[in-house]
């Protein structure tokens, strides 16, 4: 290593001195590469792949000036002063073991883009994660944000990524920005440098863990180091440090924190709020955090009419928004018009259609058993529609928590005996059908099924508590075939 890097804090520093290997070519490589070179950095990119995608990605970044190598992502190439991650690379891989032998410092794209501030009018990041609800919530945030008049920007992993942000200027070369909305992921909070007192680490203007499951444990080991790698969006916090009143794993992350000196406490929840906290009383939104007399104040937010959908768990994420928006001085008249405002994603609890008195619900985002329990929650007698690829879960748990929600259960995909067994063992009385075909034709079979179990005034509910790569290309095009069922199905009824 040729270059102390405890000065590259800033973007005025000498980035065009550097030598930076840059490890992967995809959305998140080449917004690193593109900021990298734009700087006057020299860039190699490395990535395993070597096929005609691969290769179309690399032509690209090579007419940028970087040097790109296909098919060898284990070399650390020879004089590289740091190594630049995109998020999805495990801790593990052998061209990060190079790099600790070489003595050569490893970022994450988030860390690289703190870096890259300006030293003036830079803008204040509010961050969250958690294991469910992180895209819905950081739009939620986006939306209140813009409300208030700022110029705000859903970024990180929720699809935008962060660099490009911090880079971007106005028409008068200023920061783009007031404000960033940063969806985290514990991959990208895993390469964050540890936070000290004075440092020049990310930090977080303010921070929210929305809840804690376990997940991509084949990535941390270990539940507790994803957890832990959860807990790391709080290091530094300035304002507050947000947590969910129902998930005491998270408070405990709080509580664990090293944060700058002032910093405190929010939690939230769908109960009345506690002193300092926000949560629900009657169908109002209310705030005792973020007002002048904590004790003898409350401020209303919202009404929970004003969160659509208002399912509980959406509910949460409401307040969760809220509470990072208020951290950063936001009305809370601007906080009820963003929510207003919002429409979340497809696939997120959408309703798609009442047919004969039955409400037909695709929420397909929810991919594991944490997502599908509150979704399953919200709605007093459901038809689940469940099952694709469970990467190894098991749905003991999510089943007996959700029995006595359910009137009957539609099975599909590669691993829907995990899910049977499930329900033998904690939901025996529950009648359940399986369709076993995976060509176009399946989710047709798999709501005329449901309509004929379902009653009036039940929900029919796609939240399938696997990942879809089995008979689909991704959830979204699961959802989609969902709805255009039941819209087959409404025409078949009308």
């Amino acid at each position: 290593m040729t270059h102390d890097l405890d000065g590259f804090t800033h973007l005025d520093a000498p980035w065009d001195k550097l030598y930076a290997c840059v490890a992967g070519t995809g959305i998140t490589g080449a917004s690193l590469v593109r900021g990298l070179r734009g700087l006057g950095t020299r860039v190699v990119a490395v990535d395993g792949a070597d096929d005609d995608k691969a290769r179309e990605r690399a032509a690209a970044l090579e007419a940028l000036g970087a040097e790109v190598r296909l098919g060898d992502a284990d070399t650390l190439p020879e004089g590289v002063d740091v190594v630049v991650t995109s998020p999805g690379w495990r801790p593990t891989a052998p061209l990060f073991e190079a790099a600790e032998k070489a003595g050569v410092p490893v970022w994450g794209d988030v860390e690289l883009a703190w870096r890259l501030r300006p030293r003036e009018g830079a803008a204040p990041w509010l961050g969250l994660t958690g294991t469910n609800g992180k895209t819905t919530t950081v739009r939620m945030l986006a939306s209140i944000l813009a409300a208030a008049g700022l110029r705000a920007e859903a970024v990180g992993n929720v699809g935008t990524p962060v660099l490009d942000a911090v880079l971007a200027r106005d028409e008068d070369g200023k920061p783009a920005f007031d404000v960033l909305a940063l969806e985290l992921s514990s991959f990208q909070l895993h390469w964050l440098t540890p936070w000290t007192e004075g440092s020049a680490a990310p930090r977080m203007q303010a921070a929210a863990l929305l809840n804690i499951a376990p997940d991509h444990l084949d990535w941390h080991g270990s539940p507790e180091a994803y957890a832990g790698d959860k807990g790391r969006i709080f290091a530094g916090a300035e304002v507050a440090c947000v947590y969910n009143t129902a998930d005491p794993a998270t408070e405990q992350l709080v509580r664990d924190a090293d944060v700058t000196e002032g910093c405190r406490a929010v939690g939230f929840g769908l109960g009345v709020p506690g002193l300092g906290g926000v949560g629900v009383i009657e169908d109002l939104l209310i705030d005792r955090a973020f007002v002048a007399d904590m004790r003898n104040e409350a401020a209303e937010l919202a009404q929970v009419a004003d969160v659509v959908p208002a399912a509980p768990h959406n509910i949460a994420n409401a307040l969760a928004a809220a509470a990072l928006a208020r951290a950063h001085g936001v009305s809370a008249e601007a906080v009820r018009q963003g929510l207003r405002d919002f429409r979340p994603d497809p696939h997120r609890i959408a309703h798609v259609a009442t047919v004969a008195e039955v409400a037909y619900i695709d929420d397909s985002k929810a991919t594991n058993g944490h997502a599908a329990a509150a979704s399953l929650a919200a709605y007093p007698s459901v038809v689940w529609v469940a099952g694709g690829l469970a990467k190894g879960a098991s749905f003991d748990e999510l089943v007996a928590g959700a029995r006595e929600n359910l009137r009957a259960v539609v099975l599909l995909g590669a691993d829907r005996a995990v899910i049977r067994d499930a329900l033998e063992r904690h939901a025996p009385d529950v009648p359940v059908s399986e369709v076993d075909a995976t060509d176009t034709g399946a989710m047709d079979l798999v709501v005329r099924k449901a309509a004929e179990l379902a009653r009036p005034g039940d929900t029919v509910l796609l939240a399938p508590a696997c990942a879809s790569m089995d008979m689909f290309s991704n959830y979204g095009a699961r959802g989609d075939a969902f709805a255009a069922a039941v819209h087959r199905l409404s025409g078949d009824a009308s």
